[in-house]
């Protein structure tokens, strides 16, 4: 097989594949006694079998909204889907009853928390944890489930997983909550996981073996991966491809080193330069003013209008739909083709 310069296997090109997973026009909104914040407006994407999407964005865009959407584990009230579907194998989830739809969580789709310490029981050992969806679902013995979670907790690379599995969370790092959060999400083996910031909270070091961890187990089950993160940092070795959201749209979408080489939309220009590099060491870290938008109360026009830095009139009056720049990039900016191509004196004219 050819290799790339890096010396990595190129990914398959699976256009004219059927998708895995396809999110479409999704629209969600919290009724609150303050407004209608209108926290998802118009997410579309799609994810293959193999594939790692990367939906990256300040917090408050929505990324972690969409993923509730889809898992179907939104709070309503005050959440409401207003519209969209999901479809999964071609099936739409939205459209299912509520008790035809729960099967399809944890065995076809799957979900790591942000919160690994918050989303386990602190009064249960976390073999138990994990055997219990070998229970539940498949209706093992509490013998053979508990050999099971044995095994995925060596899968997931926990030391001396037989003694530790009648430990309970809080007994374990950070890093092995996080493992133990992974193993009992694809307990089940999952077509799609999600991964909502995964590495939160934890150090650099730590963060590495949790995304390699990903990486190795989605190569070995062929699963689709949706990883949400704030940090451009962490997914430039593992995604595919990149979903760039704001305020609750899709800013811009394109392959994952297009995207680093030559972003097309400013919101994405502005990440990237926010990254601290080695070799500008002692400067100033550049940074995005001011704040995103109130969601109850979204500006008229581009949504990041009032933070970007080439807003022209029309960006106030015109909000600019996501739309092929050049093949297999999109951007939602109505100078998309300038802020591609670095001619930024022409965008601001």
């Amino acid at each position: 097989m050819a290799t790339t310069q890096a010396g990595i296997a190129p990914r398959p090109d699976r256009a004219g594949l059927t998708p895995l997973l396809e999110v479409e026009d999704l629209r969600v909104e919290f009724r609150t006694r303050d407004g209608v914040a209108k926290a998802v407006n118009g997410v579309s994407y799609t994810l293959h079998e193999g594939e790692t999407l990367a939906v990256l964005g300040e917090s408050g865009s929505g990324k972690s909204v969409t993923a509730q959407a889809i898992m179907g584990i939104l709070d309503s009230p005050p959440g409401f889907v207003t519209g969209g579907s999901v479809r999964f194998r071609g099936q739409d989830l939205l459209a299912l009853p509520d008790d035809e739809r729960r099967a399809y969580r944890g065995r076809s789709i799957s979900m790591i928390f942000q919160d690994a310490l918050s989303a386990l029981n602190p009064v249960f050992p976390v073999g138990w944890q994990i055997a219990e969806m070998f229970r539940v679902h498949e209706g093992l013995s509490k013998k053979d489930a508990r050999k099971r979670a044995i095994e995925l907790m060596e899968q997931v690379h926990i030391p001396a997983a037989r003694e530790r599995a009648g430990d309970y969370p809080h007994q374990f790092s950070g890093g092995m909550r996080q493992r133990i959060m992974i193993a009992m999400a694809i307990a089940l083996d999952p077509d799609v996981l999600i991964a909502d910031e995964p590495t939160t909270a934890l150090d650099v070091t730590v963060q590495a073996q949790i995304m390699q961890l990903l990486a190795d187990l989605q190569r070995e089950r062929n699963m689709g991966l949706i990883l949400i993160t704030h940090d451009l940092g962490v997914v430039a070795d593992v995604a595919d491809k990149i979903e760039v959201m704001y305020s609750g749209r899709i800013m811009e979408q394109a392959p994952v080193h297009d995207i680093y080489a030559s972003p097309a939309h400013p919101y994405t220009k502005g990440l990237l330069e926010s990254i601290p590099r080695v070799d500008l060491k002692g400067q100033e870290l550049s940074a995005i003013k001011g704040l995103p938008p109130n969601l109850t109360n979204i500006p008229a026009g581009c949504e990041f209008r009032p933070r970007c830095p080439y807003a022209r009139d029309i960006c106030k009056e015109q909000r600019p739909a996501l739309a092929e720049v050049v093949p297999g990039r999109f951007s939602a900016c109505h100078f998309a083709q300038e802020v591609l191509e670095g001619d930024i004196e022409s965008a601001q004219q």
